[in-house]
């Protein structure tokens, strides 16, 4: 583990990413000024959080606690940090655990922060990102991460990437597999070679050589396997067919990691060195790639750049938060009636501020979620106009969308499932205020646009009290109205017997 100078962490352009992968945790810390990235801190643990996944899928004890106990040195770290500049994400063993969210309700307790799980294309997206900002070129790319549990595949040009994949092999589960025991033999590499290559097998053709001009490899496993070929003088650290080749022999010569003795070779590395060996010599072997580089970027500095655009769209409102894109994406790829959306999206904006007004913080993110709720709360009609909200919530859990977690889209899946019906599904969230608060908000939205039509801006208003949340719409509005006023009178009544306060409808 090393550490850099210590920097205020008050000042606005210091970010920090916490990257919990299955082999190591890591902590980066850095500013971003005008474009230039510095960093001044990184931490790295060895935790093999994905070697601690017992055949069930489930994370043992004694993982979880390696996982708690190098969290708590991160959060020392990040003391004074504020919220929003601090962003943790989890990978593919946490992606896996039947467990995971009870390690990360005592996880997120732990660091202070929330760590949110993303899917295999946005850690792949967000690892491109890493590298097009640290090493940029307009050369069309292929960048590989191979991970504990995971290998990323990733095509782009420039900072946009085209194409994006995760496999689910990785050297902590091959070397579990075929060098439990810390032997290696030539029929061990020979059948962890097979395994990669048939997990691998579905990518010949959107990821064949004819894509792509050079090969980058960002991940511990690059880094590590460069650091031998350049410290032992068999390449310059560029890793190639032949110098994997002479690697592999190296393995076999000494018979079992404990004796191997390599330059440049580390401790920690050895375990899982013959499943790392095993997926980049199939990489080579099977895409053709004949020249491989280190990457200077990778999965953490993916996520402080996504973290800045996140940031600079939150202070400055014309620039469009990198989420925004896939929600637009979305509505266009399940057809959604984005007029009505926009209504739902901006009624429950309104309702959302009028019900924090005077109130000198908060939640902007909740904000911006209550927002892509209302942007995606029709997605499910595509599937079937009765109970769309269930199919809505079904889709935003189990879809991809770059730039959001598996965390956030299950927090968007929520709304969207509260939109309508009765509140008895949202039992479990009845004592957080937010959700609740959210979901207020878009329910009325919906009731108020029920028949898909424009109203005025000003039309309603929520004040919140003690126990109870006041709706007051427009008197001579709602007379007009009745359907209206007895679809509100109806979700009154829901409120008062299984929501968490009173709601109360008021003319004025």
């Amino acid at each position: 583990m090393t550490a850099g100078t210590r920097t205020s962490p008050r000042r606005p352009d210091v970010l920090a990413a916490i990257d919990i992968g299955s082999n190591s945790f890591r902590l980066e810390i850095a500013e971003i000024s005008r474009g230039r990235y510095k960093r001044i801190d990184y931490l790295k643990q060895t935790v093999r959080l994905g070697a601690g996944l017992d055949e069930h899928g489930m994370l043992t004890d004694e993982a979880a606690q390696r996982g708690l106990d190098c969290l708590s040195l991160f959060a020392s770290r990040l003391k004074g940090f504020a919220p929003e500049q601090v962003r943790a994400v989890a990978t593919q063993t946490l992606r896996e655990a039947r467990n995971r969210d009870a390690f990360l309700h005592r996880a997120n307790a732990v660091l202070g922060h929330p760590i949110e799980v993303i899917s295999g294309r946005e850690e792949a997206r967000l690892i491109y990102q890493g590298v097009a900002r640290l090493q940029p070129s307009e050369l069309p790319r292929l960048v590989i991460d191979i991970g504990g549990r995971s290998t990323e595949m990733i095509l782009g040009r420039g900072r946009a990437a085209s194409q994006a994949e995760s496999f689910r092999i990785g050297s902590v589960s091959l070397s579990m597999k075929h060098f439990p025991d810390g032997r290696f033999t030539r029929e061990a590499f020979r059948a962890a070679q097979i395994e990669a290559g048939a997990e691998l097998e579905e990518a010949l053709l959107p990821f064949a050589r004819n894509h792509w001009r050079e090969a980058l490899g960002s991940s511990g496993t690059v880094g590590a396997i460069s650091q031998i070929l350049q410290a032992s003088g068999i390449t310059d650290g560029s890793i190639t067919p032949a110098s994997l080749r002479w690697c592999i022999e190296q393995c076999l010569k000494a018979g079992h990691m404990d004796l191997l003795e390599l330059p440049g070779l580390k401790a920690d590395r050895k375990a899982v060195l013959g499943g790392g060996l095993s997926i980049l010599y199939t990489l080579a072997m099977h895409f053709d790639i004949e020249i491989m580089h280190p990457a200077k970027g990778a999965l953490r500095q993916g996520v402080i750049f996504d973290l800045e655009e996140r940031i600079e769209a939150n202070r400055n409102h014309r620039l469009p938060d990198p989420r925004d894109a896939a929600v637009r994406e979305l509505q266009r790829r399940f057809h959604a009636d984005t007029v009505q959306a926009d209504r739902v999206r901006r009624r429950a904006l309104l309702l959302w501020a009028s019900l924090h007004e005077g109130r000198s913080r908060v939640n902007g993110e909740a904000a911006r979620e209550l927002g892509w709720a209302g942007d995606l709360h029709e997605i499910g009609m595509m599937v079937s106009h009765h109970d769309h909200h269930r199919h809505s919530s079904y889709l935003l859990s189990h879809v991809d969308a770059a730039g959001f977690s598996q965390s956030q889209l299950r927090r968007l899946a929520t709304l969207v499932l509260g939109q309508r019906g009765e509140l008895t599904k949202l039992a479990e969230h009845r004592h957080d205020r937010t959700v609740m608060n959210q979901v207020l908000c878009l329910r009325l939205a919906a009731i108020l646009h029920h028949a898909r039509l424009d109203l005025p801006p000003r039309l309603a208003q929520l004040k919140q009290g003690r126990g109870r949340t006041e709706l007051t719409l427009q008197r001579r509005w709602a007379e007009q109205h009745p359907r209206t006023l007895h679809l509100l009178a109806e979700e009154s009544a829901r409120w008062s017997q299984h929501g968490d306060r009173q709601l109360i409808i008021h003319l004025a």
